[in-house]
C-alpha cells in the first residue's frame, strides 16, 4: 500500500512533456559531486562518497526482475540522486507503485526534480511519488511487496538496525522481499583507524545483522563491479529460505 498523504508525484502531462530529456555527464557529475559533499557534511547518514553503480543497483533491484501477475508495492528508503531509484522504474509493471523516501533535503530536491524531467521516473506519473521524511515517520500500516534500503547500516548503532530490520519486515507483505547492501573491504581500515568504541559499535551491528540473516536470508551476492565492491542481501520475512546459500555467522572483524 502506497503513502499518498506524504507523496509529492509528477504529473502525467508534465511527464509527456519532458520524455525528450537526457542525463547528460554533467548531471551525472553533479550528482556525484553533490554525493560527494553530503558525504562529508552528514556521513553517518550518506555513508559513501558516490552513488551506487548500475551492478550494484540490478542487484538490488533483482526481486522486481520476474513479473508478478499482479500489483506491487515497492519501497526504496535512502533513494539518494536516484541511482538505484531510475533502475527500480525500469523493472516497474503497468500498475505497480514505488515509493522513494529520502530524508535529506538535499538529495530530497534532486529526486523531486528528476519526477518531472527524468524520463525513467516521469512517464509513469502519480505512481512513483517522494517521501521527505525520515523512515520512522512511514505510516505503521503501509505495506509493500518488495523493500530496498540504501541506508548505511555500518555507521548506526545496533539498536537502530534492528528497529530497522524489525521495522522492514513488518511492512512486507506475505512472500515479500528486503534487500539491502554492505561495502566490503573496510573491515581490515576500519580496525586500523577505529577507535575501541567505534570497534565495539561495529561488532555489535555485525551481530544484529547476521541475526537477521541467519533467521530470514534467502540470497546473498558481492557485486565487485562496484566502487567499493558491495556485498548484497536478500531478506524475506517468511521461513523459505535455503539453509545452505547462507555464509556463517561472521566476528566483529569483517565486513558487512
Amino acid at each position: 500500500m502506497a503513502l499518498p498523504s506524504l507523496r509529492t508525484s509528477a504529473s502525467g502531462a508534465s511527464a509527456a512533456r519532458q520524455t525528450s530529456a537526457r542525463r547528460t555527464p554533467a548531471r551525472r557529475f553533479a550528482d556525484r559531486r553533490l554525493f560527494f559533499a553530503e558525504t562529508f557534511r552528514t556521513f553517518r547518514t550518506t555513508g559513501a562518497v558516490t552513488p551506487s553503480g548500475r551492478r550494484l543497483a540490478e542487484a538490488l533491484a533483482a526481486p522486481l526482475a520476474q513479473p508478478a501477475g499482479r500489483p506491487r508495492a515497492i519501497l526504496e528508503v535512502g533513494a539518494g540522486t536516484g541511482a538505484v531509484s531510475r533502475v527500480l522504474a525500469g523493472l516497474l509493471g503497468p500498475d505497480d507503485t514505488l515509493d522513494l523516501v529520502e530524508s535529506n533535503p538535499r538529495f530530497a530536491r534532486v529526486l523531486e526534480a528528476d519526477l518531472r524531467t527524468d524520463p525513467r521516473l516521469a512517464r509513469h506519473g502519480k505512481r512513483i511519488g517522494l517521501i521527505a521524511k525520515p523512515v520512522a515517520e512511514l505510516d505503521p500500516e503501509a505495506r509493500y511487496d518488495v523493500i530496498v534500503s540504501g541506508l548505511p547500516f555500518a555507521n548506526f548503532h545496533p539498536g537502530e538496525v534492528s528497529d530497522l530490520l524489525t521495522r522492514y519486515l513488518a511492512a512486507l507483505n506475505p512472500g515479500g522481499r528486503l534487500t539491502y547492501f554492505g561495502y566490503r573491504g573496510t573491515a581490515r581500515f576500519r580496525a586500523l583507524v577505529g577507535s575501541s568504541r567505534s570497534l565495539a559499535r561495529h561488532g555489535g551491528v555485525v551481530y544484529v545483522l547476521d541475526s537477521f540473516q541467519q533467521a530470514h536470508a534467502t540470497d546473498c551476492r558481492t557485486v565487485w563491479a562496484n566502487v567499493p565492491p558491495a556485498r548484497v542481501w536478500n531478506l524475506s520475512a517468511g521461513h523459505d529460505r535455503p539453509d545452505a546459500a547462507i555464509p556463517p555467522p561472521r566476528g566483529p572483524g569483517h565486513d558487512f
